[in-house]
């Protein structure tokens, strides 16, 4: 059975590239090194299009069976990466192929590395699949929804063996490029199957690579090389475009470097991108502004929920200097008409979540003002999902909320299709202790629908589901998008 599934996966390796034939015995034996076994037997049978999902899971099987390793999700997803690096191809060869490529188009080499990043179980394309994704209509353009669902759940064992493991500061963070080819343990997932490609941005050195997640296509990170803070200054928006020229197909943003507004790893510089067209990029200029000394460069608010200045101009260089006034400007800036305030005790309020693309021949620079503050109604933040959608979303808005994707927790999948099954058949919603929570909002929105079956009740839910998110953006809005919001907006430009 074991050579079987060896052999299984060998031909697996070869048919994606992962495995050259003339190295197909050595994978085998490393394999069989992985098993502590000394026996191999080829197959009669031949194989072709091979599942990787379903051949890992008879290879964690015969690991279990061996009492290699135990089993629970944890001790699996260590092994199975474990068994994966058997197969890669090392960093240099990865690096290599990459600038090859590069040579021929930008776009050939990310497509080259993102397939591999998939092909080799980094990015776990079966758990990827599990994601609800869908899109809803909205008064800025169509948004997107998902519902996380590919990041496994850990067992009460591993989380008892997590809380227990010796503290380690190696790697320092998931973000560490030491983390390339590391076996990983309970506390922090292995990553002998993950690559990265190193760049240079701003001078300095830095790493490109996919998160393991993609909440959207080809959802990249790029990481400086040293682990220090995130900070948005001027070097902030030379990088982010220094990686647009390298990969102009690509955007690039970055999470807001203040707590509450940031939503990342606020402990290590990176930026996050891809390529995907989000509805913040299709928005459209609401209102064009001119700016004193850069009259030169285009300038505008954005039709969107959250405050946006979008500058636009073919010299990428005006971008930044522009962005370094607004950010400077905006830090120091405080409006109480408007409950805008730079500080409170000392604690600094305002910041910016940035994005960067070029569109055509221009370069394209969206900054998106935050502000972090709270109060004793919203202590969690003003500018921040309100209460009343925490049944719905909770957590921060970070850079890819701003953008216009939800990326909403695992348990809604759970609670939405009970709630579906409480709604179809008229049953109270605030007796059951899982979807109570939902009993308001659900009282709310049904008297909208008269005929509520079980054809059409998804897609009411996801609807309505879309609808919140639209208002948590709007709650994260520092101006809101009234008549009043605006003119605080334009306060602010005026002082520019």
């Amino acid at each position: 059975m074991l050579s079987k599934s060896i052999a299984k996966l060998v031909q697996y390796g070869v048919e994606t590239g992962l495995v050259p034939e003339c190295e197909k015995n050595y994978t085998v034996n490393l394999l069989l090194d992985v098993f502590k076994e000394d026996e191999y037997t080829e197959p009669e049978e031949t194989f072709h299009a091979v599942d990787l999902e379903e051949t890992l899971d008879e290879l964690l099987d015969e690991a279990v069976k061996r009492n290699l390793i135990e089993d629970s999700i944890v001790y699996r997803d260590l092994f199975d990466t474990r068994i994966m690096n058997c197969l890669m191809p090392r960093p240099a060869q990865v690096q290599k192929e990459f600038w090859d490529k590069y040579k021929n188009s930008p776009q050939e080499a990310t497509d080259y590395f993102y397939k591999l990043s998939q092909d080799s179980n980094y990015i776990r394309r079966y758990r990827v699949k599990k994601d609800q994704k869908w899109k809803v209509d909205s008064p800025y353009g169509e948004i997107d929804i998902t519902i996380n669902l590919s990041k496994p759940e850990k067992d009460p064992k591993a989380i008892a063996a997590a809380r227990n493991a010796k503290t380690s500061s190696y790697p320092k963070c998931l973000l560490c490029p030491e983390n390339e080819g590391y076996a990983g343990r309970v506390n922090h997932p292995a990553r002998q199957n993950h690559r990265i490609i190193p760049i240079t941005i701003n001078d300095t050195p830095w790493g490109f690579q996919y998160s393991p997640y993609v909440y959207y296509n080809e959802h990249c990170i790029v990481f400086n090389s040293c682990h220090t803070p995130m900070k948005i200054e001027r070097n902030a928006f030379i990088k982010l475009f220094d990686f647009v020229k390298l990969f102009p197909h690509y955007f690039l943003g970055s999470n807001a470097d203040l707590p509450i507004v940031g939503g990342s790893i606020l402990s290590h510089d990176h930026f996050q991108g891809g390529h995907y067209t989000f509805a913040m990029a299709k928005a459209g200029i609401e209102q064009h502004v001119t700016i004193p000394g850069y009259e030169d460069v285009e300038a505008g608010i954005v039709k969107w929920p959250l405050s946006v200045l979008r500058i636009r101009h073919k010299d990428s260089d005006r971008l930044v200097d522009l962005a370094t006034h607004v950010l400077e400007v905006w830090r120091g800036y405080t409006d109480e008409a408007a409950f805008v305030f730079a500080e409170t005790d000392g604690e600094p309020h305002n910041t910016i979540t940035p994005i960067a693309r070029k569109v055509g021949d221009m370069y394209e620079l969206d900054l998106t003002l935050r502000n972090n503050i709270t109060t004793e109604e919203h202590p969690l933040g003003v500018y921040h999902p309100h209460a009343q959608y925490h049944h719905i979303k909770k957590e921060n808005i970070g850079l890819i909320e701003v953008m216009g994707l939800a990326v909403l927790p695992a348990r809604l999948k759970e609670e939405m299709e009970l709630l579906e099954e409480y709604i179809l058949e008229g049953k109270d919603i605030a007796s059951d202790e899982k979807i109570e929570k939902h009993a308001a909002w659900a009282k709310e929105f049904l008297p909208k629908y008269p005929d509520i079956n079980k054809d059409n009740v998804h897609e009411i839910l996801q609807k309505e589901i879309g609808i919140v998110f639209t208002h948590v953006l709007e709650d994260a809005g520092v101006y809101k998008c009234t008549p009043e919001g605006r003119q605080a907006f334009m306060r602010f430009i005026e002082k520019l």
